[in-house]
């Protein structure tokens, strides 16, 4: 199976978001700024000019910004092109073959591409922290949240979510910087991750009167 083609939607607004159980903050001194698979590849299922990908792009950057400014660490997962049948495992099953060997298709997209200081990790498997050592850069580094940003907000982006729960790491999902297979599909994982495992929040606020 490939990437589907996926049907321009809006972006959700704030007040269009999920109620949360739980009332974390983002504090610079303990949080990191995670852009998830932000891959050319992963972007050709949309059309870029449409909602909701110049929002996704230009809330990253913004937040890449913000990060900087207040000294968040920034890091991204990037899957590797051309892998074997044997690396991908079941993904195969499910996604068929996956990224092509192709530089272009597997580098971040332009507006959020990394920058000397951050740090790009390999990613295997749909959460960010299985076949990695994100959790391992984290604990070095004494932060124990993860503001989570990228694609697909149903796949990696929860389920990255939910094991940075497992591991004790307050997650913030922020629902104007991620986007999704549809309308559906984001709005289902936003209920999800609010419910059940982190905060959803958006750009703006993130780092509001930080």
């Amino acid at each position: 199976m490939a990437l589907p083609a996926i049907v321009p939607y809006p972006m959700p607004s704030a007040d269009a978001l999920p109620a949360n159980r739980v009332d974390w903050t983002v504090d610079p001194a303990r949080a990191v700024l995670l852009v998830h698979d932000l891959q050319n590849y992963f972007l050709t299922a949309y059309d870029r000019e449409a909602a909701p990908i110049p929002e996704l792009l230009s809330h990253v950057a913004e937040l890449k910004k913000d990060a900087a400014r207040l000294g968040v660490p920034v890091l991204y997962t990037a899957q590797p092109g051309g892998q074997s049948a044997e690396e991908r495992g079941l993904q195969q099953d499910f996604w068929g073959p996956g990224l092509p060997a192709h530089e272009h298709l597997a580098a971040i997209a332009d507006e959020v591409a990394p920058d000397a200081d951050d740090t790009v990790l390999t990613k295997w498997k749909y959460s960010g922290f299985v076949r990695t050592d994100l959790l391992e850069r984290l604990r070095e580094q004494g932060r124990d949240q993860i503001v989570i940003t990228g694609v697909y907000a149903h796949i990696g982006v929860l389920m990255t979510a939910c094991d940075a729960w497992m591991q004790d790491i307050q997650a913030f999902v922020v629902a104007d910087a991620v986007a999704d297979f549809s309308a559906e599909d984001h709005a289902m994982a936003l209920r999800w991750a609010a419910g059940k495992c982190a905060v959803v929040t958006t750009a703006r606020t993130v780092f509001e009167g930080k």
